[in-house]
C-alpha cells in the first residue's frame, strides 16, 4: 500500500493551502521561493489537481478514477469530483470530528473503530450514502484518544449535510452535499480542463 510521507507545512506551502483546511492549526514561517514566479496554463491546471489529491489523501490513480466515474455521472463532471470526493469515508469521519486531521481519520478507519450502519468498515475510500449512520464501535469509545480528539474538535463547524452527536460519537448523513456546502479551496474546472485534454 502506497504511504503519503510528505511533510504537510511543506507542501500547503508549495501549493498555497491553508494547513487549517487539513486540520492542522500550525502556520509555516517560510515564504514560497516561487511565490512571484508566471505559471502557465497547465501548471495552473495540475497545481489544482494536486491540491485537491493532497487535501483528501488520494492518490494518483485512484483519483483519476474519481474523474472518470464523476465523468459518467449526471451533471458537471467537476461538481461531481468534488461530491465523490467529500463522501470518502476518512473524510466524512475527518468532518464529523472524531479525528483532528484527514490523516488521523484514515488511520482510525483503518483501525477497525468505525461502524458504518452498525458493520465494522476499515476501507478509508468507502463511500457513504445518505441516510449512513457512522459512528465510533463501543469498544474504541471509552479509549483516551477519543476524549482528546473530541476536546480539540469540539468546537469546530460540523457541515449542514450531516448531524452529529458528539456525546455518543455518532453521526448521521442528512443528504449528499453539493458543491456550495464544500469548502475546500479548489478550483474543479480546471482539474476537468486538465483531464479532458
Amino acid at each position: 500500500m502506497a504511504v503519503n510521507r510528505v511533510p504537510v507545512l511543506k507542501r500547503c506551502r508549495a501549493l498555497g493551502l491553508e494547513p487549517s483546511f487539513l486540520g492542522y492549526d500550525k502556520k509555516s514561517k517560510r515564504q514560497n521561493v516561487r511565490a512571484g514566479k508566471k505559471v502557465s496554463e497547465y501548471g495552473l491546471q495540475l497545481r489544482e489537481k494536486q491540491k485537491a489529491k493532497f487535501i483528501y489523501g488520494v492518490l494518483e490513480k485512484p483519483f483519476r478514477n474519481y474523474y472518470e466515474k464523476a465523468d459518467r455521472m449526471k451533471g458537471m463532471t467537476g461538481e461531481n469530483l468534488m461530491i465523490l470526493l467529500e463522501r470518502r469515508l476518512d473524510n466524512v469521519v475527518f468532518r464529523m470530528g472524531f479525528a483532528r486531521t484527514r490523516r488521523e481519520a484514515r488511520q482510525v478507519v483503518g483501525h477497525k473503530h468505525i461502524l458504518v450502519n452498525g458493520k465494522k468498515v476499515n476501507i478509508p475510500s468507502y463511500l457513504i450514502k445518505a441516510g449512513d449512520v457512522i459512528e465510533i464501535s463501543e469498544k474504541a469509545k471509552s479509549l483516551q484518544r477519543y476524549k482528546e480528539i473530541v476536546e480539540v474538535t469540539g468546537g469546530r463547524l460540523v457541515p449542514e449535510w450531516m448531524e452529529v452527536d458528539m456525546e455518543n460519537l455518532k453521526g448521521t448523513i442528512k443528504n449528499f452535499p453539493t458543491r456550495e456546502m464544500i469548502d475546500a479551496p479548489v478550483d474543479e474546472m480546471l482539474i476537468v480542463e486538465l483531464y479532458s485534454k
